[in-house]
């Protein structure tokens, strides 16, 4: 793609505005990790480390019983897992000899995944031990022939009892097996680690990844190598005149479920031949604790995860010399935040945006470039980006002005498994239409606005909550905040926030509503403060809106 555009002028000396990409699949990224760094970490869990060589060897034991398994090319394989070693090896064997490997939340209810293992056509599932019962009660309704059931204590070097607070005890399930249940270990255990063809096709299917369903049905995302490829090979080149292969560890905060930790905390980290620190669960105790002993180089999160971590008394007495950066994605960052982590670290926020339709980085902060908080960086090479006016979507919109974010790249989306009608709407003439609210600067950083479904219409105005959360988010005494439109007769919408308040902190609702006159327009100003020990999160801690407003809701209902 040869092009110029407006933010290739904040591009920082060696960053190219196009890459020759090569045509190399992840499954033989690792491959070529192991034969350059065989002895480096590549899976830290919980003090016990798996080299590359090691790592790619397991890939090949788990290919080689997929296949005995009927697996075929083109099969899919259903994953249902937390951050755990046989996540990364069930993913990439089942990419390695062609299957697609379909990733699924482990939180879901059986209803939610009965709906994704039969829309996705799953043959096998690898799910933990304890979730083995939910999957053989559903099954039945759907294409899966095999359980292969994981323990969460497989890789431990200690014993299973000291990973809690890390991990549920309920989590800890001895499994039954027979014809159709199996356990993951003493499966692999069986097979040659020989190495195995890589039958990966460039165009070809790679990944489905699940949106989260929170508008209604969640979608398939279909990532084809390509896709994944590109995008890591995008991602690896905004930093490669400083982040050298084999020489960082990354904390892996995202689920690899989730798209950010498909790419960051699996692909990424595998390209690069980086150590993965992995935590089942990343909650801010345990990942202080997690950051103080093993001491990484990149800590990436949800905003959520960066406020978890500020709030804990631990993390700020650390010495944060070695840590060279965070990287922030899944909803947009605070600028106290930014401020408060730069303040106590001195290491760059990079934050990140994109969907799981863009597999799914789209815009970076230019690293050791200008920081604009409030902005996503700018788009990464090969990533074109329109505004467009949000009646008709044709209509391009001038710098400074929001519309809705179009985007155009090799990591786009092949489409939406099974529904050809939701694709043609989503992808036209090669634009992805995001339905985010956006605008460019002047130097062309991306400002994400809203979710165009999200924007709240009140006495003709137009309202975007993330405006009205930011505001709220830089009170010193509120920890988190969340505002929504609710329906009303008259003003067709009002506005109302939920607040969380810092521990030991109190506020009154005539205090925020006062602060909030001193930064907003009046007619953005909540007319309703609810106080609320938490906000409903997703599972990579991004704060959820719509669960916010049915929460209220009910909430009203009650009274």
């Amino acid at each position: 793609m040869s092009f110029e555009r407006l933010w290739h002028k904040s591009y920082v000396p060696g960053v190219k505005k196009t890459l020759d990409y090569e045509k190399i699949s992840i499954p033989t990224a690792l491959t070529n990790s192991a034969k350059r760094f065989p002895d480096n970490t590549a899976l830290n869990y919980m003090g016990k480390r798996i080299t590359y060589g090691e790592l790619d060897r397991l890939v090949n034991r788990c290919a080689r019983a997929f296949t005995d398994l009927g697996v075929a090319k083109g099969d899919k394989v259903a994953v249902i897992m937390p951050n755990l070693p046989q996540t990364i090896i069930a993913n990439l064997a089942a990419m390695r000899i062609g299957a697609v490997a379909v990733q699924n939340n482990p939180l879901y209810t059986e209803r939610e995944l009965e709906y994704q293992l039969d829309d996705s056509d799953s043959v096998i599932v690898v799910t933990l031990a304890l979730l083995v019962p939910r999957i053989l009660k559903i099954m039945s309704g759907t294409k899966v022939r095999k359980v292969i059931g994981c323990h969460i204590n497989s890789y431990l070097p200690f014993p299973k009892k000291q990973l809690f607070p890390y991990v549920k005890k309920a989590m800890y399930k001895k499994l039954e097996t027979n014809d159709t249940v199996m356990v993951f270990q003493d499966l692999i255990d069986k097979y040659s680690d020989e190495p195995v063809k890589d039958e990966t096709e460039w165009e070809e299917l790679g990944a489905i990844v699940y949106t989260g369903g929170t508008t209604g049905v969640s979608k398939g995302v279909m990532l084809s190598h390509k896709n994944l490829s590109s995008n890591v090979q995008q991602f690896a080149a905004w930093f490669a005149a400083d982040l050298k292969p084999g020489e960082e560890k990354l904390v892996g905060t995202f689920p690899v479920f989730h798209t950010a930790g498909f790419m960051a905390i699996q692909n990424f980290m595998i390209w690069q031949a980086y150590e993965h620190l992995m935590i089942p669960r990343p909650e801010p105790k345990a990942l202080a604790e997690l950051i103080k002993k093993y001491k990484p180089t990149f800590i990436p999160g949800a905003p959520t995860i960066f406020v978890g971590l500020l709030a804990e008394p631990e993390f700020r007495k650390m010495d944060f010399s070695r840590v060279k950066g965070f990287f922030s994605g899944a909803a947009p960052l605070a600028a106290d935040t930014i401020r408060d982590l730069k303040e106590l670290t001195g290491a760059t926020m990079c934050e990140v945006y994109g969907q799981t339709e863009t597999s799914p980085v789209a815009t970076v902060t230019p690293w050791k470039g200008v920081i604009k908080p409030g902005t996503v960086g700018v788009p990464v090479a090969d990533t074109d980006i329109r505004i467009v006016d949000m009646e008709t979507g044709e209509k391009e919109l001038p710098v400074g002005e929001s519309g809705e974010v179009l985007i155009k790249g090799p990591q786009v989306m092949m489409g939406y498994y099974k529904k050809p009608e939701e694709t043609a709407k989503t992808i036209r003439d090669g634009w992805l239409y995001t339905g985010d609210i956006g605008f460019f600067d002047e130097d062309g950083y991306l400002s994400i606005v809203d979710r165009m479904k999200d924007m709240i219409i009140a006495g003709g105005y137009n309202i975007y909550p993330i405006e009205i959360d930011n505001v709220l988010f830089d009170h010193p005494k509120i920890l988190e905040a969340c505002s929504f439109g609710v329906e009303d007769s008259y003003r067709g919408e009002t506005l109302k926030a939920f607040v969380v308040t810092k521990s030991g902190e109190s506020l009154t609702k005539e205090e925020v509503v006062q602060y909030c006159k001193e930064k907003l327009a009046p007619y953005k100003v909540p007319r309703e403060i609810v106080f609320v020990e938490e906000l409903p999160k997703s599972n990579v801690g991004k704060i959820l809106r719509r669960e916010a407003k049915e929460m209220y809701k009910k909430m009203a209902e009650e009274k």
